[in-house]
């Protein structure tokens, strides 16, 4: 957190404002920070946090990354996001255009010249740091709008260039490995406990992320004509997230248990080292926190983002098999539906014996409707003490690269490259699942696909091994901020026009004990009961509310799955969602860059 401190004091003094409107003063004092390692660490903690605007960061907040998968398939909230209604977004509504960073990285690239008094060894060092927020941010834009412009210079305001087109999709993400591969080479292995500083194993398993994302995006992406080239990232993904697994020296945290080790890592006060690469850390000290209790416990602060239950059969059962397997698993009521699951069912939901604690005092804490649509509310980012739910008090890190997700890579690169073998199951997908509670199949090759998620998610995959994987990366990164850029890269943007369905409720009128305490928390009704059971919260299923159609309702009337805004039309998928329109302003501003498909 100190970077932060010293990046505003040294900097803002030596350098002034850097962005495409200012150019940074050539003065004397320039000498002071690129010819000495104190002045290049203290310009590379620049990159980290932002001087300006922590809007600008590269790295995500801690707010945004918590936040991070509130438009995705599994997502039920408050309203459609604008960006999936027809007609609700385009380039006018459009965002992420910015440069700022980036001019930040160049000005340091080019300045950091060899100087007598400044190592090799130091001044690649932060050479490479800086090569791979580049990275970073070029991976980021890529994402959102396809081609970019490749700047990797200082630009003045003068510069022609400004006005330049954008560069082709190869050239750019070509350039973001040829960066990341200066950083892995050069960046230094040391880490610090508060996992919040640029490593050379954080920067090959963000390669392994990136190279992931290019190869499948160009394999299942067939009209940009890039599939011959799928294999080259797929090994480079493979090759990255092998090199952690072999020296990064992480493990999976196993401390507490299957029923508590996968949620300490999400809220530790200090990172969990072991699992945790890169995090967004909190300081009582200097009064960083982040919201995430306000944003998961409000019914008016956030989106009131909870999880479909579609989405909550894929976890499996405690032996490994599909719980959809199960005869008559679709009336199951959500008391019943959660027993004998994966163990991070009961760590990323409110569910069974799940409290919190309330003025001292630990109270059994059932899903509450005021705060979720569909009975499956989120627990995975909140800490168990309601003083944390009324403001940014939250002071547990936020995990931004785990050695979970490095794992989940490899398996899924070398599946897809079809050379996966059972040691690399075990080590990957079989480890987390055991980690998890399970006690099936974690060393042997699935050999059998699962009807359901290939009916529900992925029509096109019909190898059991790489659906598994997918089933294993939707449960583990849930709410880390990877669904819909996974959806993306595998062509199944359609899934993120699912209906909202939440539990079942096998009749109306009658309260619902969700967690076996012996008090009854929920019932829905279409008219109002004259005498309602003190303590229950009841929910209008009607087709009216204050003649207004009610957004929620049962699918079988008077039974059935809680449906949430399934009566809104949610068009039909669009592929040009696949990327982002470029904002209106900036294609005005420079009408070279034109405008991605769809979106005039």
């Amino acid at each position: 957190m100190k970077k932060q401190y010293w990046s505003i004091v040294l900097l803002s003094v030596l350098l002034g404002a850097c962005d495409l409107e200012q150019t940074p003063e050539a003065t004397t004092t320039r000498d002071a920070v690129f010819n000495s390692e104190k002045g290049l660490e203290v310009y590379s903690n620049s990159f980290y946090v932002p001087l300006t605007n922590p809007d600008y960061s590269i790295l995500p907040t801690a707010n945004n990354q918590v936040r991070g998968d509130e438009m995705s398939d599994f997502a039920a909230r408050t309203q459609i996001p604008d960006f999936l209604r027809d007609g609700a977004f385009g380039p006018r509504q459009s965002s992420g255009w910015d440069w700022r960073a980036l001019r930040n990285i160049n000005f340091f690239i080019e300045n950091a010249k060899p100087s007598p008094d400044v190592s090799t060894e130091a001044r690649e060092h932060y050479l490479g740091v800086a090569r791979f927020f580049r990275a970073m941010f070029y991976f980021d834009k890529v994402k959102r709008f396809g081609d970019v412009p490749w700047i990797n210079k200082t630009m003045s305001i003068e510069d022609p260039d400004l006005y330049s087109n954008r560069d082709s999709r190869t050239l750019v993400m070509d350039s973001v490995l040829a960066d990341l591969d200066y950083a892995g080479a050069h960046v230094r292995e040391a880490a610090d406990n508060s996992r919040s500083t640029v490593t050379r194993y954080v920067v090959y398993g963000f390669k392994s992320r990136v190279c992931l994302f290019e190869g499948t995006f160009r394999k299942y992406h067939t009209e940009y004509n890039l599939g011959g080239t799928a294999t080259k990232w797929l090994e480079e993904a493979a090759g990255a997230a092998q090199k952690v697994m072999e020296k990064g020296g992480y493990l999976l945290n196993e401390s507490g248990g299957p029923t508590a080790s996968y949620r300490q890592v999400f809220i530790s006060r200090t990172p969990v080292t072991s699992e945790v690469m890169l995090a967004a850390a909190a300081d009582v000290n200097l009064s960083l926190f982040n919201d995430a209790n306000w944003y998961w416990t409000s019914a008016t602060y956030g989106s009131r983002v909870s999880f479909t239950r579609t989405f909550i059969n894929t976890y499996l059962l405690e032996d490994g098999t599909p719980f959809t397997d199960q005869s008559g698993h679709e009336t199951m009521v959500f008391a019943d539906e959660v027993k004998g699951r994966d163990k991070r069912l009961q760590q990323t939901i409110r569910m069974g014996n799940y409290t919190r604690v309330n003025a001292g005092k630990r109270e059994v804490a059932p899903p509450v409707f005021s705060y979720t649509y569909t009975g499956y509310q989120p627990i995975k980012w909140t800490l168990d003490d309601t003083y944390y739910d009324g403001g940014t008090r939250n002071d547990n890190s936020v995990a931004l690269l785990r050695y979970a997700e490095v794992l989940l890579n490899y398996a899924e690169a070398r599946a897809e490259l079809e050379t996966i073998t059972t040691d690399d199951w075990t080590k990957t997908v079989g480890a987390l699942r055991r980690r998890a509670g399970i006690t099936g199949n974690l060393t042997t090759l699935p050999t059998m696909l699962d009807d359901y998620m290939q009916a529900e998610y992925f029509p096109d995959i019909s190898n059991p091994v790489l659906m598994e994987i997918r089933r294993e990366r939707g449960i583990e990164l849930a709410l880390e901020g990877l669904r819909f850029y996974d959806l993306v890269r595998w062509k199944h943007g359609e899934l993120l026009l699912k209906v909202w369905n939440g539990l079942y409720v096998p009749a109306l009128d009658v309260p619902m004990d969700l967690n076996e305490d012996g008090v009854m928390d929920v019932a829905f009704y279409k008219t109002m009961p004259a005498n309602p059971v003190k303590g229950v919260t009841y929910v209008n299923v009607g087709e009216k509310i204050n003649n207004l159609d009610n957004p929620q309702r049962l699918s079988h009337d008077s039974s059935g799955e809680i449906t949430w805004l399934a009566n809104v039309d949610r068009g039909e998928w669009n592929d040009k969602r696949y990327l982002y329109p470029i904002p209106e302003t900036d294609s005005l501003m420079n009408p070279a860059l034109g405008q991605n498909p769809g979106w005039y």
